[in-house]
């Protein structure tokens, strides 16, 4: 076996057709805590493919100034982001994206693996991505949980047994809902009267927007679809093909009655869509409903007493990164653990793999209410410096550890994606 073949399983014949189906549719506060030493010499560019979640500029700024490297960010939609990581890997150093790429892009050969000996706080990497759960109660949710594709096994594949090799850098992550606008939609209580439901829910007709990512957006329209008592599934996290057709016959009729007032590619859209009365219930990142509070818009990000759809974040390195490259991709993801990236997600209400390294740049208002879920005991700014939370609001949900205790399902490539893309094709040109 070469060591290019020891890196990735063989690409299953499933998965090329996974990729070219995937291809037709992209075409459709206080002090920071020492940075880990920069092994590189001179100023290497670093090239980053991902999506505006994470790819922020003010993130870029100040890696570059804290490593001495220079940053090139690409960001993208979901789609095109996937797919240009799936088939392009000469195009990054690093790529950003959801666990959920994990698959293709490994199948695809166009990750290889990370030496967890080579990140400095791998033991302070929480246990989300380790065992699965943040508290010993908290359900697994079905799909792809990201401890199930973490680890690469001795025989190259994916799976949840210990390993020195990684497929990804664990570090943000969040559980994902839909937004409102409580000017029109009357304000809901968590776990209780806020429910996947309200997207299908005549009442707003013509006011609801989904996200167009088949790994997400399907998700959401399933649970809405269940929530309704519409249909059942078997497995939320692994729909079969009749369930597929089911679901989707149900949403065509949804669009084409003009149920749907849009889908959305990217995280400014969705904020454009609420914020200029296009949609008053979306899909949405939580990003996106702290600019529409910053913004002037009462949103809310919704609890569902179904349970939420989770995502974590991965961090992956190019299977062609090498040299000084993969050194300053190497300083780069340790930069991310060590503290000052996760106060700043924090602020647009995400959450960090290592959490007490990002606790000592956040005051102690925004400890409490992002993670602890306290009420704000001031008005919180957020990471763009415009005032998002104001003194005495309770974030919705609850604190970290309530969030990831309602967990109903993880964004997941099914077995039957592949299939499932055309569907989705069809649900946009309905």
């Amino acid at each position: 076996m070469t060591e290019q073949d020891d890196r990735c399983p063989p690409v299953s014949h499933r998965r090329r057709r996974l990729c070219a189906a995937l291809g037709a549719f992209a075409c459709g506060a206080g002090a920071l805590p020492a940075a880990p030493a920069v092994h590189t010499r001179g100023r290497v560019k670093l090239r980053v493919l991902g999506t505006h979640v994470t790819l922020r500029e003010q993130i870029r700024q100040r890696a570059e100034q804290d490593l001495g490297i220079e940053l090139i960010f690409m960001p993208g939609g979901n789609a095109e982001v996937l797919y240009q990581g799936g088939a392009r890997p000469d195009s990054f150093d690093l790529y950003e994206q959801w666990s959920n790429s994990i698959r293709i892009l490994w199948s695809a050969r166009s990750i290889q693996p990370i030496d967890t000996r080579r990140i400095a706080l791998w033991s302070e990497v929480n246990d989300l991505t380790k065992t699965g759960r943040l508290t010993p109660e908290a359900p697994l949710g079905q799909g792809d949980a990201p401890y199930r594709l973490i680890n690469v096994q001795p025989d190259g594949g994916l799976g949840a047994t210990p390993s020195e090799r990684i497929s990804f850098l664990p570090y943000v992550h969040n559980v994902d809902a839909f937004g409102y606008d409580t000017r029109v939609v009357p304000r809901g209580v968590a776990y209780e009267t806020e429910s996947w439901g309200w997207l299908l829910d005549p009442r707003w007709h013509g006011q609801v927007a989904l996200v167009n990512d088949p790994t997400i957006g399907l998700f959401d329209a399933a649970l809405a679809v269940q929530a309704r008592g519409l249909m059942t599934f078997a497995n939320i996290g692994d729909i079969s093909k009749p369930e597929l057709d089911q679901l989707f016959d149900i949403l065509i009729q949804c669009k084409l009655d003009g149920h749907f007032s849009g889908f959305w590619s990217e995280v400014p859209e969705s904020v454009g869509m609420m914020r200029d009365g296009r949609a008053a219930l979306a899909s949405m990142f939580s990003p996106a409903v702290a600019a529409l509070n910053e913004g002037g818009i009462p949103a809310v990000y919704a609890a569902p007493r179904e349970g939420y759809r989770a995502w974590h974040g991965v961090m992956c390195l190019s299977a062609n990164t090498r040299g000084r490259e993969l050194d300053a991709a190497y300083d780069y993801m340790n930069w991310w653990l060590s503290g000052w990236a996760g106060a700043f997600v924090a602020r647009q209400g995400y959450y960090i793999s290592v959490p007490e390294r990002a606790r000592p740049l956040l005051s102690p208002a925004e400890w409490d209410y992002w993670y602890e879920g306290k009420p704000a005991a001031e008005d919180l700014c957020g990471p763009d410096g415009e005032l998002a939370v104001r003194a005495g609001t309770r974030r919705n949900g609850g604190s970290y550890w309530q969030r990831f205790g309602h967990v109903a399902v993880w964004n997941s490539v099914m077995d039957s994606y592949d299939y499932s893309l055309p569907r989705w094709h069809e649900l946009l040109l309905a």
